[in-house]
Protein backbone atom coordinates (compact mmCIF):
# COMPACT_ATOMS: atom_id res chain seq x y z
CA UNK A 1 0.00 0.00 0.00
CA UNK A 2 2.87 2.20 0.64
CA UNK A 3 4.34 1.67 -2.71
CA UNK A 4 1.12 2.48 -4.23
CA UNK A 5 1.25 5.74 -2.24
CA UNK A 6 5.08 6.64 -3.75
CA UNK A 7 3.99 5.51 -6.92
CA UNK A 8 1.17 8.46 -6.97
CA UNK A 9 -0.96 6.22 -9.65
CA UNK A 10 -3.78 6.53 -6.75
CA UNK A 11 -5.25 9.26 -4.59
CA UNK A 12 -4.57 8.85 -1.01
CA UNK A 13 -8.32 8.41 -0.22
CA UNK A 14 -9.13 5.81 -2.64
CA UNK A 15 -5.90 3.37 -1.11
CA UNK A 16 -7.69 4.54 1.72
CA UNK A 17 -10.59 3.12 1.11
CA UNK A 18 -9.10 0.57 -0.45
CA UNK A 19 -6.39 -1.04 2.23
CA UNK A 20 -8.92 -0.23 4.83
CA UNK A 21 -7.32 2.50 6.67
CA UNK A 22 -7.54 5.73 7.27
CA UNK A 23 -6.00 8.43 4.64
CA UNK A 24 -4.12 10.21 7.70
CA UNK A 25 -2.54 7.35 8.32
CA UNK A 26 -0.60 6.54 4.70
CA UNK A 27 1.07 9.87 4.56
CA UNK A 28 3.07 9.35 7.43
CA UNK A 29 4.16 5.69 6.43
CA UNK A 30 4.94 7.47 2.87
CA UNK A 31 6.95 10.03 4.46
CA UNK A 32 8.74 7.18 6.71
CA UNK A 33 9.05 5.06 3.59
CA UNK A 34 10.96 7.67 1.28
CA UNK A 35 13.27 8.76 4.55
CA UNK A 36 13.88 5.44 5.62
CA UNK A 37 14.84 3.59 2.10
CA UNK A 38 17.75 5.29 1.37
CA UNK A 39 19.76 4.38 4.62
CA UNK A 40 18.86 0.69 4.35
CA UNK A 41 20.00 0.30 0.88
CA UNK A 42 22.83 2.76 1.32
CA UNK A 43 23.91 0.65 4.49
CA UNK A 44 23.98 -2.09 2.78
CA UNK A 45 26.01 -1.62 -0.24
CA UNK A 46 28.80 -0.38 2.52
CA UNK A 47 28.89 -3.16 4.18
CA UNK A 48 29.32 -5.14 1.14
CA UNK A 49 32.15 -2.87 0.01
CA UNK A 50 33.86 -3.36 3.02
CA UNK A 51 33.85 -6.75 3.30
CA UNK A 52 34.97 -6.79 -0.73
CA UNK A 53 38.04 -4.86 0.30
CA UNK A 54 38.78 -7.44 3.64
CA UNK A 55 38.73 -10.01 1.31
CA UNK A 56 40.81 -8.09 -1.46
CA UNK A 57 43.88 -7.39 1.09
CA UNK A 58 43.56 -11.03 2.22
CA UNK A 59 44.32 -12.22 -1.55
CA UNK A 60 47.38 -9.80 -2.11
CA UNK A 61 48.43 -10.92 1.52
CA UNK A 62 48.01 -14.71 0.20
CA UNK A 63 49.98 -14.25 -3.30
CA UNK A 64 52.46 -12.00 -1.93
CA UNK A 65 53.21 -14.26 0.59
CA UNK A 66 53.83 -17.11 -2.07
CA UNK A 67 55.18 -14.88 -5.19
CA UNK A 68 58.26 -14.66 -2.37
CA UNK A 69 58.38 -18.46 -1.47
CA UNK A 70 58.40 -19.65 -5.03
CA UNK A 71 61.10 -16.84 -5.38
CA UNK A 72 63.07 -17.95 -2.90
CA UNK A 73 62.92 -21.26 -3.61
CA UNK A 74 63.64 -20.67 -7.49
CA UNK A 75 66.54 -18.84 -6.04
CA UNK A 76 67.55 -21.79 -4.16
CA UNK A 77 67.51 -24.02 -6.94
CA UNK A 78 69.92 -21.60 -9.18
CA UNK A 79 66.75 -21.39 -11.35
CA UNK A 80 66.66 -17.64 -10.76
CA UNK A 81 69.11 -15.04 -10.55
CA UNK A 82 69.41 -13.68 -7.11
CA UNK A 83 69.62 -9.88 -8.52
CA UNK A 84 66.17 -9.06 -9.49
Amino acid sequence: MTLEAVRGEQPLAELAQKYDVHATQIAPWKAELLQGASSVFGATKAAESTVDVKVLHAKIGELTLENDFLESALTKAGLLSAKR
